[in-house]
């Protein structure tokens, strides 16, 4: 027997909104969940429930407002170099631990002193936390470059490898990192990093400034 057309659209609509509400991303939530919402509304008119149709074109309408607000807000992005004995760097890598770990397995969390530490601030919020040491002939190997849960939209990494001006007064020409997992080599491809070679079974990445 085949499925009618509406059910389908009411099991994608379905899915759509429980995929929307585990996202991390508040950008990435709001366009899966409008679409979503979509569906639910040509669902309701097809099955002629009307109350299910105007919930959801109310829904459409609020998610294209806040899409609006985010690509037309004007964020602000700063550098907040940090010493390794801080104690909120410190706070911070605790909390963060278990998803730290997550994405970088074999990151590790006793810090030494000769590291280039900083946060980057997102309309003053610490929403990234980068950690690199420059070793020989301007070679910056980056050990950790995290960004916190509903700031995974890639704007911080972006800001982070646009600044090529502030590494190069540092004497860096080149950033390498050892990629700690399928989804963070393809966040280091998105941010314009090379695949160059492999160490025990983990690539490295290289980025040219």
């Amino acid at each position: 027997m085949n499925t009618p057309i509406f059910e389908i659209i009411g099991y994608i609509a379905s899915l759509l909104v429980a995929v929307s509400l585990m996202m991390s991303s508040i950008l990435r939530l709001r366009i899966i969940n409008l679409v979503g919402a979509m569906f639910f509304t040509i669902y309701g008119l097809l099955i002629q429930a009307y109350p299910i149709a105007i919930v959801n074109v109310f829904i459409v309408f609020i998610d294209i407002y806040y899409l609006v607000e985010i690509f037309n807000t004007k964020e602000y992005f700063k550098f907040l170099e940090m010493p390794v004995t801080g104690t909120y760097l410190k706070f911070f890598l605790n909390f963060h631990r278990e998803d730290i770990l997550k994405h970088l397995p074999g990151f590790n969390f006793e810090l030494r002193d000769g590291l280039l530490i900083f946060f980057v601030l997102r309309n003053l919020v610490p929403a990234g936390l980068f950690i690199g040491e420059l070793q020989p002939e301007g070679v910056l190997k980056i050990q950790l470059d995290f960004v916190i849960p509903g700031y995974r939209d890639l704007k911080v990494g972006r800001y982070l490898y646009q600044q090529k001006e502030f590494f190069q007064s540092l004497g860096v020409k080149k950033m390498v990192s050892q990629a700690g997992s399928p989804k963070h080599a393809k966040y280091l491809t998105r941010m314009g990093f090379h695949s160059q070679s492999t160490q025990e079974n983990s690539p490295i990445y290289e980025l040219s400034l």
